[in-house]
């Protein structure tokens, strides 16, 4: 899967079966729901109260010159508005605690989800394009999973149980304060669906900026444009994508304040209106029933109504925009995961395990749309400790082949066995665990020696470390090292050279100690010292260790049991060194483009004849 633009057309309309989706998210804390309802409920109840208490101060207390009634009222009211904001807090806390959890527990999903994606996805996929998805998309939906559910049933249940009290007191003033709520209504949902497209556009172009700066802001995006010249460049396209973003923000600010100043206008100018209704039924109707409290209170529960409306239809217009987020987060959790363990996988016992592996008329693609196979009709047999080296021009298909093994891809065609199990039929945890793999481009965390190696093997002992990295003639370079293994080794270990990042790397794997060895280029950037005693340390590992070893450099592959030479995907020739030297094939010409002149390859032939 590429990355993903959208570009809306227009409004986009809520679609139910998102908006279920939505709310099956809360489903794991239904009893913490049903607690914060209760909270909401009371606290709606006791805020209606104080109105109340008001009308009766004017009516009973200050019309009749009845202090008594004025202070009992009055210490009353203020009883109950303390209750009333207490349980407010107490229910806005819990709100929060769940919406949190909730915000957790997506967070996990989706980094759970990616994690068991195939490394496909991650070679088609913009790193920045992950981390919006995973950080700012999620966090753009925090408001709405900690404050909407309970808001709206706070909202709804102070405006429906203060419409009642309106609406007995005089329905002429509540139908007047209630009339303009349809019209608003009906902005509310056109401007929430504005709001979705705007805000699916802003996320984009966050994701866009946030890939521009992972690439330009790294270590090695640095190194790059330092080193090409491209700084203006890479200066001129964040700009553009910067500006680009701030546009979609100022819109998405802009509509949102049009939207409140207009409802504030009119919520503003409704109180207006209802003295006037008032004042001409007093003065012209001469109406009993509408006395000076009644108008009072009325005007007290006018702006609790007001308020709660404004906060709903402000929901409203969060959660239509919030659902773009939704979207975005649901669809990489709806990404399939095309390599994932099959029903009942075997469960690898590394006790006894012999290391056997075998592959069996393999082809391989990247992509159903590429024309040519990556790799076609490979059939080879690693039998346990086999040291089985695999030779070739770059895009021959040799690391392809070995990622196949630990189930970074799976096959087209074929079939790759350990121990006769088909990889696809083995659990993917234990199948991890007996792999090692050392890669081309050494990857370490910006952490200490010791950490990066015990990533290899968590619960190794200090001994074990030591002894790891003295088979990887790294451990008197550590030692030398101001914090020894303690050493903060940098971002992508740039505080290191490119040779002692390799032999962290080999040392990481000999930790772990793997039954099956995968060595990708591992001595590639090592000084001749280095690289011989590093093979001393792989010959003294390699028995009982199946061992397939990718390299360029042919002195490295002299001692291996297997010589596998590739082209175009394919095996072309295999044998030891000493046979494949005595054969005037692809073997013997890579030698000689190598060694040309050398007094080594004489020496080799030599041999091949004798």
């Amino acid at each position: 899967m590429s990355h993903i633009h959208w570009a809306p057309a227009g409004p986009q309309p809520i679609r139910k079966a998102s908006l279920r989706r939505v709310l099956t998210v809360f489903g794991p804390y239904r009893m913490q729901l049903i607690g914060i309802a209760l909270l909401v409920l009371v606290s709606a109840g006791l805020g209606l109260l104080p109105p109340l208490c008001l009308k009766i101060i004017t009516d009973e207390g200050l019309l009749k010159s009845n202090f008594r009634v004025v202070t009992h009222y009055t210490l009353l009211t203020l009883l109950f508005t303390f209750l009333a904001a207490s349980l407010g807090l107490g229910y806005g806390y819990y709100s929060m605690v769940v919406g949190q959890k909730i915000m957790r527990d997506i967070r996990n999903r989706l980094h759970d989800h990616l994690q068991g994606m195939s490394l496909r996805f991650f070679t088609q996929t913009r790193t920045g394009e992950i981390q919006s998805r995973l950080v700012s998309d999620v966090g753009g939906v925090q408001n709405v999973l900690s404050d909407t559910a309970t808001n709206i049933l706070s909202n709804i249940t102070v405006i429906i149980s203060t419409l009642v009290i309106m609406f007995y007191m005089d329905w002429r003033l509540a139908a007047l304060s209630v009339g303009v709520i349809p019209i608003f209504a009906l902005v509310a949902a056109r401007v929430g669906q504005y709001m979705r497209t705007l805000r699916t556009t802003s996320q984009q172009q966050l994701a866009d900026l946030n890939s521009t700066m992972q690439e330009t802001l790294s270590v090695s995006g640095m190194l790059l444009i330092k080193t090409s010249g491209r700084r203006e460049h890479a200066t001129r396209k964040f700009a553009q994508q910067n500006d680009a973003l701030a546009a979609s923000q100022i819109r998405l600010g802009m509509l949102m304040r049009v939207f409140f100043s207009m409802m504030q206008l009119t919520f503003s100018l409704t109180p207006v209106l209802v003295y006037w209704l008032a004042g001409w039924l007093i003065i012209k109707r001469k109406d009993p029933d509408l006395s000076l409290g009644t108008i009072i209170a009325f005007t007290a529960l006018q702006a609790r109504v007001f308020f709660p409306l404004t906060g709903l239809l402000s929901i409203q217009v969060e959660i239509t925009s919030a659902l773009a987020l939704f979207d975005r987060i649901f669809e990489y959790l709806d990404l399939r995961q095309d390599i994932k363990d099959a029903p009942n996988a075997v469960q690898l016992d590394r006790q006894h395990m012999r290391g056997e592996v075998g592959f069996d008329q393999v082809s391989f693609r990247y992509a159903n749309e590429q024309p040519s196979l990556t790799l076609d009709g490979i059939t080879l047999r690693a039998r346990p400790g086999e040291h089985i080296a695999l030779v070739g021009h770059s895009g021959a298909g040799k690391t392809t082949l070995t990622y196949l093994i630990p189930r970074l891809y799976d096959v087209s065609g074929g079939r790759v066995t350990v121990d006769g199990h088909d990889v696809r039929g083995i659990a993917l945890a234990s199948l991890e665990k007996v792999i090692g793999v050392v890669t081309q481009e050494t990857y370490l965390l910006h952490d200490s020696i010791r950490e990066n190696l015990r990533y290899g093997k968590p619960e190794a002992t200090d001994e074990e470390l030591i002894a790891a990295a003295q088979a990887a003639a790294i451990h008197d370079h550590i030692k030398s090292l101001p914090e020894g293994y303690d050493t903060v080794v940098g971002e992508r270990g740039y505080k290191l050279s490119g040779g002692e990042k390799q032999r962290i790397a080999i040392a990481r794997a000999i930790l772990k100690d793997p039954p099956i060895l995968i060595l990708d280029e591992a001595t590639s950037s090592l000084d001749t010292h280095s690289e011989r005693l590093i093979q001393e340390a792989m010959e003294r590992l390699s028995a009982g260790r199946t061992t397939f070893a990718i390299a360029h450099r042919l002195s490295t592959v002299r001692d291996a049991d297997q010589i596998l030479v590739m082209e175009k995907g394919r095996i072309v020739q295999r044998g030891t060194h000493t046979e494949l030297l005595g054969q005037d094939g692809p073997y013997a010409q890579l030698y000689a483009a190598q060694f040309e002149g050398n007094d080594m390859v004489t020496e080799t032939a030599k041999e091949a004849d004798a």
